[in-house]
């Protein structure tokens, strides 16, 4: 009975040992991420490639979702006074901002990876993309150069046209207008073809749209064929005050919205039109242009999936300097430089900037990759807003910035010639007025 008892107890204790071998349920995962972001659209895919990493790395990754954004930017800025930011989050707001929160220790400096086998990670992204999160000498920030962010996807804004359009106007529908002039003498067709239609105004065919009722979205297609006609050097040298908004190039660049208005290639009433009413247009295939963001692949999928459009660089005004466009990261992620998971979170950063994932990202979300290896994996309009990536410049990387009164009053001038109030001339010497009143306000 004695020895019955032993071997009992032996088998016993042997089992307590082995127990306590096997990993509990609480301590299956060795490291667990969290990463707050803002992105509802996101969301689905982001839970799917956690699943995605977890199963491969061991890791659990977990992605919680603050929105809207004003929401989730005030959650990140109490969180960073806290001091309780999770491991990877985002920074929402101007560069400014997004400098505040670097010169306050909160986002870990990340060239060193990137750098990290002869660049292989800085090298999978579109440079103008990670432009966006880094810092170059000399900033006026104040901080010390380098990257400090993961771009996860980009945006770039730029025209569309309707393939069956072009078709209907015995245009070519896999060639876009290049030049100005050729742009504009698809305004002239649209015109001859409206005029020897029968319907009324609603069956009209449209030629460009775009929300124009906001101003910020002209500023953005002022700039882009203010650096094709002057270049970037001397659209900064005006921001400085050393060049003059009368100067003839400035002239040139109002001009060219009379000349598209005087063409027929603007839709009448453009210049009060909302982004979304401008996109319901496009998306419903009566306007044969549309000025818009990489978001409306999103936007045209959900309103009208047999939609037949591709994107196309704005038509060149000279041949004197490159045509540019806004863009730059979409969104992008940061690590906490007071996480205790630092190394793990960037390991799960260079996974989720991989190619494989940027592409299932792509194709779930419609928002175009930060990996310019990812291209050939994506629908082609998506590719089309991203291989446009090396033209793209945005006013966050500039280093100098036009005061909101001088902006306002050049764009809103835009929408006075647009409608013929006024000539391009007159709003030339207005913007003039108003940006010398604001130098003046810098000297005092």
């Amino acid at each position: 009975m004695k020895r019955i008892c032993c071997a009992f107890l032996f088998v016993f204790c042997s089992f307590l040992c082995l127990a306590g071998c096997v990993p509990q349920q609480s301590d299956k995962y060795q490291t667990t991420l969290t990463v707050w972001h803002w992105m509802t659209d996101r969301e689905e895919a982001f839970q799917e490639l956690a699943k995605r990493y977890e199963a491969s790395s061991g890791v659990k990754v977990n992605f919680e979702l603050y929105a809207p954004s004003d929401a989730y930017a005030q959650k990140v800025r109490a969180a960073a006074q806290g001091q309780n930011l999770p491991d990877i989050f985002g920074v929402l707001g101007e560069t400014r901002d997004f400098a505040s929160f670097i010169k306050a220790g909160h986002v870990l400096g990340l060239t060193s990876y990137m750098d990290a086998d002869s660049a292989k990670w800085r090298n999978t992204f579109f440079s103008k993309a990670l432009a966006v999160n880094g810092f170059s000498d000399g900033n006026s920030y104040g901080i010390k150069p380098g990257i400090y962010g993961v771009p996860i996807d980009i945006m770039t804004i730029q025209m569309v046209y309707n393939k069956d359009l072009f078709k209907k106007l015995g245009l070519n529908p896999n060639a876009p207008p290049e030049t100005f002039a050729q742009f504009l003498e698809i305004g002239k067709k649209i015109s001859a073809t409206n005029r020897g239609g029968s319907g009324g105004k609603e069956a009209k065919m449209q030629g460009l749209v775009s929300g124009w009722g906001e101003i910020w979205m002209i500023d953005c297609l002022a700039n882009n064929y203010a650096f094709n006609i002057m270049g970037e050097d001397k659209v900064l040298a005006t921001i400085k005050g050393e060049i003059p908004y009368t100067d003839p190039d400035w002239v040139r660049v109002l001009t060219l919205f009379k000349e598209m208005q005087d063409s027929g290639v603007l839709y009448n009433g453009l210049v009060t039109m909302a982004n979304k009413n401008a996109e319901q247009l496009f998306a419903n295939g009566r306007a044969v242009f549309a000025f818009n963001g990489s978001w409306c692949v999103n936007v045209y999928k959900s309103m009208n999936p047999r939609l037949d459009y591709a994107a196309m660089l704005l038509p060149k005004a000279s041949e004197k300097f490159p045509v540019s466009i806004w863009g730059g990261a979409g969104s992008s992620f940061m690590v906490s430089a007071k996480s205790k998971n630092k190394e793990e979170a960037v390991n799960f950063l260079k996974w989720l900037t991989d190619r494989s994932q940027q592409a299932y990202l792509a194709q779930t979300t419609s928002n175009p990759p930060a990996n310019k290896e990812a291209l050939s994996e994506i629908p082609p309009v998506l590719a089309q807003f991203a291989d446009d990536m090396e033209y793209a410049t945005h006013p966050n990387t500039w280093g100098v910035s036009e005061s909101p009164q001088v902006i306002e009053t050049f764009n809103r001038g835009i929408q006075s010639i647009i409608i013929g109030e006024k000539s391009p001339e007159q709003v030339a010497q207005e913007t003039q007025k108003i940006k010398e009143k604001e130098l003046a306000k810098k000297k005092r």
